[in-house]
């Protein structure tokens, strides 16, 4: 038998261990609960902001100096990008001497003017014949 076919069937009979199994070992099961807590505040963000957000995971994986690289360290590095509400906004206008003012210090001031009370609707309505 040559070498070609024996790694053939070494692939064929290979199964693959599930990615989800990964997470849920992965530092003592921190990232998977770090990423399931992560997933749901974006979730929360995004539905309250009616806008995008996104979770980004990376893993190194390094071999063990020395060893016959069977032997790796895994590293996980998590980051979310989380929608924020806007701030409210404030519109002020600038003075002469460079300073925000609420008023508009181009706008002249009226002086003299005073609140009018409302007339009460009437109590009956008349009909004009």
């Amino acid at each position: 038998m040559s070498t070609t076919n024996t790694a053939v069937e070494e692939t064929e009979e290979r199964t693959i261990r599930p990615f989800a199994a990964f997470l849920q070992e992965q530092s003592g099961g921190q990232l998977h609960d770090e990423l399931s807590t992560r997933l749901h505040e974006l979730i929360e963000a995004v539905r309250e902001t009616g806008k995008a957000g996104a979770i980004a995971l990376k893993i190194d994986v390094k071999p063990i100096a020395g060893t016959d690289g069977r032997t790796v360290t895994v590293t996980d590095t998590v980051t979310s990008k989380v929608p924020k509400t806007e701030r409210p906004k404030s519109i002020f206008f600038v003075d002469d001497t460079g300073n925000l003012s609420r008023t508009d210090p181009r706008q002249p001031v009226i002086t003299g003017l005073r609140e009018v009370e409302s007339t009460p609707a009437p109590t009956q309505l008349r009909s004009a014949k």
